[in-house]
């Protein structure tokens, strides 16, 4: 059986809350460090979380 082409991600607010979104991304054809807005309820606002390895 193959290996699945999807790879979890972790996706750390910026603000420095701590906060943090799972996400899934095909590297084969994402293969720049996944970047996107999204709402951080600790900063209680939009803010810009980046990928992270999941440890």
């Amino acid at each position: 059986m193959a290996k699945a082409s999807t790879i979890v991600v972790k996706m750390e607010s910026t603000a420095g809350t701590g906060y943090f979104y799972v996400a899934k991304k095909n590297p084969r054809t994402q293969t720049e460090k996944m970047e996107m807005r999204k709402y951080d309820p600790v900063a209680r606002k939009h803010v810009t979380f980046k990928e992270n390895k999941i440890k």
